[in-house]
């Protein structure tokens, strides 16, 4: 249900129970009001992550924003609405505060939650994270089977900018590896998904790995 329609629905409960004398209607506007509250949060707590990455500058609102959200979804058993919210308590402790270690009991909880309801996309975001943290680790081959399984899901789902962001980072991995032909690979494909799709983002990712690739092997292209 869309959030104006929730609102026009608890307008009409509220009307219920002040005129008509239904008590029972509270209760059912203040799950309709939870839902509307959990999604705000989540999103302003996404808008507030995006800002983070471009100044660098941390908000204290954000996780708090993200787990007010996992617990009203909780609360409403919405399974891969609090997924996503997992997911994103995760991301703050990996990539705001720097520690991948916090960050992993809540992406292997949003990846078990969304394969639950068959949400690939969150799935596909929390495995990736689940790779940065095997990076983290020096666990190269399970961060290559992640992140693999991130750009598959994302695939088969046809998010084209997260395929482009995946081979980014599976690029990086094979960097880290010595693996010079899969990261030319990796980042080839990914500059031509991202220009058919219009990432102009991730094409900023792309060159950032193309100079990391350059300085590593010494190479023209």
């Amino acid at each position: 249900m869309r959030e104006r329609d929730r609102m026009e629905r608890v307008r009409e409960l509220y009307e219920s129970a002040m005129f008509g004398g239904d008590a029972s209607a509270l209760a059912a506007a203040d799950q309709e009001l939870d839902a509307v509250e959990a999604a705000v949060s989540l999103e302003r707590g996404k808008v507030m992550h995006v800002r983070f990455l471009d100044d660098r500058r941390e908000d204290p609102r954000e996780l708090v924003l993200f787990e007010r959200a996992a617990e009203l979804y909780r609360r409403l058993e919405d399974t891969g609405g609090e997924a996503d919210a997992l997911f994103w308590i995760g991301c703050w402790h990996q990539v705001v505060r720097g520690d991948g270690t916090t960050g992993v009991p809540y992406f292997e909880r949003s990846y078990e939650l969304a394969r639950s309801v068959g949400d690939r996309r969150t799935m596909s975001y929390a495995v990736r994270h689940l790779g940065f943290a095997a990076v983290e680790a020096g666990r190269f081959d399970r961060a290559r089977a992640s992140l693999t399984e991130s750009v598959e899901l994302r695939r088969e789902i046809g998010f084209m900018p997260g395929v482009a962001a995946g081979l980014v980072a599976l690029a990086h991995l094979s960097v880290d590896t010595d693996d010079r032909e899969a990261a030319v690979g990796h980042l080839d494909e990914a500059r031509t998904v991202a220009e058919q799709c219009g990432a102009k983002g991730v094409s900023v990712w792309i060159e950032q790995a193309q100079a990391r690739l350059r300085e590593r092997y010494r190479i023209e292209r």
